[in-house]
């Protein structure tokens, strides 16, 4: 049959780079998935009514912020500032008000501020080309895969040092210090993510790592991979 073969030689590329096999795969995604049915985290960017520009602004506003803080700041910050024009019309000492509340306000009001009036110039509308997406002003690899994600549909990992944890946990460490510059922890993370629900699945992969795959004193007991997570195993034996 054409379509095992297919299946057969997309396993045996997966395993001479180091990715887990395609079933390995899709155990993680389900795993995971039901368990973010029951104990995602709700936040405001992620209702149903989110816009592409709410999606954006959040994932800039969580750049090294707890998403707890960024939750109980964002609607009043989108009410002031509804769109990318709005956002860009006002000045930066202005804006420097607003985000002092969860820090880095003045490094991340200028940074917002150019991308807000870059957006504008360009009716709102990012480009679908991942190069083009990182020209603009303030947007590097974390926020170019959150536009193609979010804005394109395509299935990127939000990968940054939460989401690395809990991938090198379950199938293995990386082998460089920067993770945007790791081969196998790239090719890993965005395999991992290759599905219809790629959306949720970074959203519960995210979760997980905050609630129970914490940097320190994980909840392994209370984890829906601790059967096939590498790490775990090691803390049982």
């Amino acid at each position: 049959m054409p379509g095992r073969g297919v299946h057969s030689a997309k396993r045996r590329d997966q395993e001479s780079h180091g990715l887990p096999a395609p079933r390995t795969l899709a155990g993680f995604r389900r795993g995971l998935l039901g368990w973010f049915q029951e104990n995602g985290r709700k936040f405001p960017w992620r209702k149903v009514s989110a816009s592409n520009y709410q999606y954006i602004v959040a994932e800039v506003l969580l750049q090294r912020t707890r998403a707890e803080t960024v939750a109980d700041f964002f609607p009043k910050f989108i009410e002031e500032f509804p769109s990318w024009k709005k956002l860009g019309a006002v000045s930066v000492v202005r804006l420097q008000g607003y985000l002092r509340p969860i820090g880095l306000w003045r490094r991340r009001a200028t940074s917002i501020q150019a991308l807000a009036r870059a957006m504008a110039k360009r009716n709102g509308r990012f480009p679908k080309n991942r190069e083009a997406i990182e020209e603009l002003p303030g947007i590097g690899q974390y926020i170019a895969n959150a536009v193609l994600l979010f804005c394109h549909g395509e299935a990127q990992p939000l990968l940054d040092a939460n989401m690395a944890r809990v991938l090198e946990r379950v199938f293995g460490p990386r082998h460089l210090a920067d993770i945007r510059y790791d081969p196998y922890l790239q090719k890993l993370a965005l395999e991992v993510v290759q599905c219809k629900e790629a959306r949720k699945l970074n959203w519960a992969i995210l979760d997980l790592a905050a609630t129970t795959c914490r940097t320190n004193r994980p909840h392994c007991d209370e984890c829906p991979l601790m059967s096939t997570c590498q790490a775990a195993r090691k803390r049982i034996e």
